[in-house]
């Protein structure tokens, strides 16, 4: 597992490229019958991704770095499946897992196993996790079950549907709240007017891209913006001073992640345009 530290943002102003891409952008999360693995400071998340294509792979980390005996001993996790059909086993019970799936495991689960039903067409598993103080069930939720919310105008090119899967009023969880973006086609823009939310963090993870596809996702204060040029199954890590906004050369999906002290989607301070810079 690699770590990732927390950055300062008078220190982010002169982070070159190269930089800014080591300490915030995954770029290799999804890889063939590997568990792969970020721990970032910034509200301990752990972000990662499992592809099992010729065998099973177990969610597990050296309990050194993480300090418990199992991954899940203090810790809950939200996996959604990005890939073609599998199944996710916790404890002994297995759930299907179609494509755009969401599974949330709770504090004190020991073996959680993944698996595809095809080789050929392979699961992939993104996952989050972050610390829990208290256990939740094991839900699982297919994207027709979550809670949608429609935004933007195609004027603006930001039509989108919010898909929330865990949080306050869908699946229960200690800290983590978690859905997916879906862009119409023909719209490109994401997060815009932009916010920041003091109180929690976020990672974005960004797919469902062509392969010569690129999002540029701007971070940074609002007076003081960077920007990433990210891929297809690449994620961004967001420290809660930073805006989090991105425009594709095409339409795209992206899985966003929250932690922190606050679980109300809605709590976000807003970020007036004239104001960027």
């Amino acid at each position: 597992m690699e770590i990732r530290y927390a950055s300062h943002p008078n220190e982010v102003k002169a982070f070159d490229t190269t930089r800014l891409r080591d300490e915030f952008l995954i770029e290799r999360l999804l890889q063939a019958d590997k568990l792969v693995l970020s721990y970032s400071h910034v509200d301990r998340f752990i972000i990662g991704g499992v592809v099992p294509v010729r065998e099973t792979v177990k969610l597990e980390a050296d309990p050194k770095t993480i300090g418990a005996a199992t991954f899940l001993e203090r810790r809950e996790i939200g996996i959604i499946n990005v890939g073609g059909a599998g199944t996710v086993t916790v404890d002994g019970e297995t759930y299907a897992m179609a494509s755009k799936d969401c599974l949330y495991v709770g504090r004190g689960a020991k073996d959680v196993v993944f698996a595809s039903e095809d080789a050929g067409k392979p699961a992939k598993y993104y996952l989050n996790s972050t610390p829990a103080h208290q256990t939740y069930p094991t839900v699982k939720a297919a994207i027709s079950e979550a809670s949608p919310n429609h935004l933007g105008s195609r004027t603006n090119s930001n039509e989108r549907t919010i898909y929330r899967y865990i949080h306050t009023g869908g699946i229960q969880s200690c800290q983590l709240v978690m859905g997916m973006t879906l862009l119409k086609d023909g719209s490109m823009w994401n997060t815009m007017p932009c916010h920041t939310h003091n109180r929690r963090s976020e990672v974005y993870f960004y797919f469902d891209m062509p392969e010569d596809g690129v999002v540029f996702h701007l971070m940074g204060e609002p007076d003081e913006t960077r920007h990433l040029a990210v891929r297809g199954e690449q994620a961004v890590i967001s420290p809660s001073w930073s805006i989090h906004s991105g425009v594709g050369t095409s339409s795209y999906t992206f899985i966003w992640g929250m932690a922190g002290e606050n679980q109300v989607f809605e709590d976000m301070d807003a970020v007036a345009m004239k104001d960027l810079k």
